[in-house]
């Protein structure tokens, strides 16, 4: 009897975790995805010089950042493949989605802007309490906005 209360102790968070935290990624995923067909039109490269010519009217420095914490479930599933090893799968998704809302919070911080050139990410895990604990990520897009000079002719 102690044993499957020990059990429901454990399994309930995780599953609730999993459902709740896949449900959260899904609509965090679709409105990336959605932003994403928005933005297509302003290109962002990492290439140092604007990949346009002409007269440049103006060029700022502009950013992006976000903050993504982990669920439960992929803190639970973390836990678990680092007594086996190897890469945590449950991480790279979480990673994703923080690189990519940057970049998207980066284009929408420059409205009007023709193109987005040396565009960099930094990276920064967020620790817990605990020794090697992650408990978030924090993703920062910076790169240069150029606006061209003839770009209502265009």
């Amino acid at each position: 009897m102690e044993t499957i209360i020990l059990l429901a102790f454990w399994s309930v968070p995780v599953v609730l975790g999993y459902v709740f935290g896949r449900a959260a990624e899904s609509r965090h995923y679709r409105s990336i995805i959605a932003r994403e067909k928005e933005q297509l039109k302003l290109p962002a490269t990492s290439l140092k010089t604007p990949v346009r010519s002409g007269p440049v009217a103006r060029s700022e420095l502009v950013t992006g950042s976000v903050v993504i914490s982990i669920d439960y479930f992929k803190k639970a599933a973390s836990a678990l493949r680092s007594l086996v090893g190897g890469p945590v799968k449950s991480y790279e998704t979480l990673l994703d989605r923080a690189k990519r809302e940057a970049v998207l919070r980066l284009k929408e911080s420059c409205p009007g802007a023709d193109e987005i050139v040396n565009l960099r990410l930094e990276t920064l895990p967020l620790a817990g309490s605990q020794r090697n604990q992650v408990t978030g990520v924090e993703v920062l897009a910076y790169g240069t906005a150029i606006y061209y000079a003839d770009a209502g002719q265009a």
